[in-house]
């Protein structure tokens, strides 16, 4: 039987979803603080992917019966939604899907025409999906690249001359600790002020600050499902004008209408597919407009999902700045926590809290360069919410934090 989406709970309680029928699969005593990297998936969204391909397993844009039918009416609900989870309008804006947020970032940046721009601007805080495709995109274009500071709140620091025809590729949440590219509006105004587009990294943003992507001119929002309640999808959001300026060499079916023995003729009036080469993960986008009705349709009572993870970010930053002998990144309360003892491995801690059932992320975080070589810090601990988190997670993991670091002075 399917479980529904909807709380039953009395008005006066708080969010609290993680033993629910939502995310009944967590069994007792399991604290799941790795949403960073991926979230845990609510029944109704796995019901729905298990629900494809038991029932109505075809290939979309491609046949003419019922089950392909079915198909393609789902994938266009979920484009529709993406873009109004967005404030966007199809009449400016494609929804276009591929593997994750690493994947569609290259198809971007590896397929911009070339002489066009002077440019590529990113900052040192940049997860690997972008630091890295900005590097190879800058030699493709043989242009320079300019790797820029944020502030303590996110904001890009930089100068107008800087932008100057330029690809802006930035993240809108850090997935360190957190901070928000409080600028986003002045960043993308300025840029194509001077002729350049800006393209963001909204891989952390989507699960709990869509906010601040609202109704963005930014020129490509990439995302992935997977880390906002749905099956494991790469988005790009982009402008008509960006996907129709690109210099493909990444092609396939489905973006095509006629081949010659040297020639072809791509799909005209849907920029979407000039980003989905062949089969598409038909199962995982239907799974992906699930989860943004399931985000929808959350009405817990006393606290909005929002007001649901800022409580819990501040229990958890407090609990955690409580320890002693932790140095936290974090200069404020966030969904994303990171620190480190400076006497013990990370690595070996988050062992020992696996071993009390506490799932937290250890390492760098695809984030080599910032933290390693700007900072020069050893591997970090990393404790991310999700709305399956509780107040009883927060206070077991904190807990069995103390209890660890006690053990091991």
């Amino acid at each position: 039987m399917k479980r529904s989406t909807l709380f039953t709970r009395p008005a006066a309680e708080p969010l609290d979803t993680g033993r629910s029928g939502d995310f009944g699969y967590l069994q007792a005593g399991e604290v799941y603080l790795d949403a960073a990297c991926q979230s845990l998936r609510p029944q109704s969204v796995i019901d729905a992917l298990t629900d494809y391909y038991t029932t109505y397993n075809a290939c979309g844009g491609r046949v003419k019966y019922a089950w392909g039918l079915k198909v393609d009416a789902a994938v266009a609900d979920t484009r529709r939604a993406v873009l109004g989870l967005l404030g966007l309008s199809a009449k400016s804006h494609a929804v276009s899907f591929t593997l994750n947020t690493t994947y569609g970032l290259n198809l971007l940046l590896q397929q911009l025409p070339l002489g066009r721009f002077d440019r590529v601007v990113t900052s040192h805080i940049e997860h690997n999906s972008v630091f890295l495709p900005t590097i190879t995109a800058a030699r493709r274009l043989g242009v320079e690249r300019l790797v820029l500071n944020r502030t303590t709140d996110g904001a890009l620091l930089y100068e107008p001359a800087q932008l100057e025809k330029a690809v802006v590729v930035v993240n809108a949440t850090s997935n360190i600790d957190g901070r928000q590219l409080s600028n986003l509006a002045d960043l993308v105004r300025d840029t194509h002020a001077r002729g350049g587009i800006v393209i963001v990294d909204a891989a952390q943003a989507m699960g709990h600050s869509r906010a601040l992507l609202q109704k963005t001119e930014a020129d490509a929002v990439c995302f992935s499902g997977h880390k906002m309640y749905a099956a494991s999808l790469g988005v790009v959001v982009a402008r008509h004008e960006l996907l129709t300026s690109l210099e493909l060499g990444f092609v396939g079916g489905g973006m095509v209408s006629d081949v010659r023995e040297n020639d072809f003729d791509l799909v005209q009036g849907d920029p979407a597919a000039l980003l989905e080469p062949g089969l598409q993960a038909w199962g995982e986008i239907i799974a992906l407009g699930r989860a943004i009705e399931w985000l929808g349709s959350i009405r817990p009572g006393a606290l909005a999902p929002a007001e649901h993870i800022s409580a819990l970010s501040t229990r958890l930053h407090d609990g955690l700045a409580a320890i002693p002998g932790l140095t936290l990144l974090n200069t404020e309360p966030s969904p994303v926590i990171s620190l480190y003892a400076p006497a013990q491995d990370s690595h070996r801690l988050a062992v020992f809290l696996s071993h009390s059932k506490i799932m937290v992320r250890s390492g760098y975080f695809c984030a080599h360069h910032y933290l390693k070589e700007q900072l020069g810090l050893p591997p970090l601990l990393r404790f991310s919410l999700g709305l399956h988190s509780t107040e009883s997670d927060i206070d077991s993991a904190t807990q069995a934090l103390q209890r660890l670091m006690k053990g091991l002075h």
